[in-house]
């Protein structure tokens, strides 16, 4: 069972996302750069390399200070076996639909998890 002190330092939320979201959610205010120079977000565009999401994933999941870690669902898939593996409480991982690819419920681990769980 988690205690207040085992995520009392959680206070950021991560994203990997596409432009948009990012963009929207930095104009939130979500956006931090620690001092080591490590950013809370990654920006994922037809270049990123598969590699590069998966490395910032395993980063954001690490982390202490990260509380949520929101990524686009269509980013997801690109490395679902991965986020499909991931079971940890916190940082709690939720997957949102971008501007120009809405959200499946069918894809989301989560939800599925959440549907074994009650037997749906």
């Amino acid at each position: 069972m988690a205690t207040q002190a085992s995520f009392k330092d959680r206070v950021l939320i991560a994203v990997i996302g596409d432009e948009d979201s990012i963009t929207g959610l930095l104009l939130a205010g979500i956006g931090h750069i620690n001092e080591h120079q490590k950013k809370n977000f990654l920006v994922v565009d037809t270049k990123t390399q598969i590699s590069t999401i998966e490395a910032a994933f395993q980063e954001f999941t690490e982390r202490k200070d990260i509380a949520i870690l929101l990524i686009n669902q269509h980013i997801a898939e690109k490395i679902r076996p991965t986020v499909d593996r991931y079971q940890k409480a916190f940082p709690t991982l939720v997957e949102i639909p971008s501007k120009d690819h809405p959200y499946d419920p069918s894809k989301d681990s989560v939800l599925k998890r959440v549907q074994r769980l009650f037997g749906e």
